[in-house]
């Protein structure tokens, strides 16, 4: 008789976003993100959760991680975790851990106690995968929103901070991403024709449009709506980005609005960089810079500036070919999905 494959479900529940992979046999098979914008409801989770179900279903074991409990309907992240769990344990009766970072997966009952650990620790889960995959390493994973910098050292997470402010401290988390970071969060200017012009605190663009006109944007990455509303286009992103210093489209050049989009990045790249040159301090210099995320573009950029060697998290972790690229851009739910399964 054949043996039965065994089947996990790794899930890592956003506030923006819903990421949910299937390994098989130790294997990432499958790998999903749903936009999942927590703070207009709960709703929203129940509506991913139905939209993915063909990616969890018969699976043997369900492993969550999350970062959702940081959306504004919770009143605190206590709470938000509480609310998230009950979501969990109402919609998976079967079995399910939890991932709870230095306390390692738990049953749902005690993760409630553990909310401390459990509260966005999906940075801790693929850092601690890339521990055993990797040995030595800077690990840095940038997602639509975050940035996660964690140094890896004697095959262990060597992180300084855990909780979010202590990481914020630390240069461990710089609250910047590839799509839905606001442009005024990475500049409060930007040059045009020589002149240093200051920016409209507007929401009016996106570093998704920045990275747009750049070419260097996968579109099934930038899962939320633009800043107007309008067309995920070249020439939408040059209107929004207009905007932001005052401008109409046509008042630049194409190569000129490049330059300008160019700068923005530019300026995300170094709030990341110095970041990245504290956490690395304990690490010898030719420790990797192992990237995730669906940032991977500028997280080279990064290796480059640190004269690091780059490994994409998307080449070491045993996946199939044709799902590599999104099983590391959903990095957190694959780890929880290997770390689970080699429990089982």
């Amino acid at each position: 008789m054949e043996k039965r494959k065994s089947i996990v479900a790794g899930f890592d529940i956003g506030g923006a976003h819903l990421k949910v992979t299937r390994a098989q046999d130790g294997r990432i098979v499958e790998a999903v993100t749903i936009a999942t914008p927590l703070w207009l409801g709960l709703d929203k989770l129940a509506s991913a959760f139905e939209e993915t179900a063909p990616i969890y279903a018969g699976a043997d074991l369900n492993a969550f991680t999350m970062t959702g409990e940081l959306a504004d309907i919770f009143p605190s992240r206590d709470a938000g975790v509480a609310a998230l769990l009950d979501e969990i344990s109402t919609r998976f009766p079967s079995e399910k851990l939890i991932y709870a970072g230095p306390s390692g997966f738990v049953e749902v009952e005690q993760a409630a106690q553990l909310s401390t650990d459990v509260a966005s620790a999906n940075w801790h889960a693929t850092a601690s995968l890339v521990a055993k995959l990797a040995g030595d390493a800077l690990f840095v994973d940038m997602g639509s929103t975050t940035t996660d910098i964690i140094a890896i050292k004697n095959g262990a997470v060597a992180n300084d901070g855990y909780t979010d402010a202590g990481r914020l401290l630390t240069g461990e988390l710089v609250y910047t991403g590839f799509t839905r970071t606001f442009l005024f969060g990475v500049a409060s200017s930007a040059p045009v024709r020589g002149r240093l012009t200051p920016l409209m605190n507007e929401y009016f663009a996106s570093i998704a449009d920045a990275h747009r006109i750049l070419g260097v944007l996968d579109e099934k990455d930038d899962r939320h709506a633009t800043a107007d509303g309008k067309e995920k286009t070249i020439d939408g992103s040059t209107a929004r980005l207009a905007r932001m210093i005052g401008r109409d489209a046509a008042d630049l050049t194409p190569p000129e609005w490049r330059e300008v989009a160019r700068w923005f990045s530019e300026q995300q790249l170094r709030k990341v960089h110095d970041a990245a040159s504290l956490v690395a301090g304990p690490l010898a210099p030719d420790a990797p810079i192992v990237g995730a995320g669906t940032g991977r573009w500028q997280i080279r950029r990064l290796a480059e500036r640190m004269e690091r060697r780059f490994v994409d998290f998307a080449e070491i972790i045993p996946a199939d070919d044709a799902v590599r690229g999104e099983a590391s851009s959903v990095a957190p739910a694959s780890a929880v999905a290997l770390l689970a399964g080699s429990q089982l």
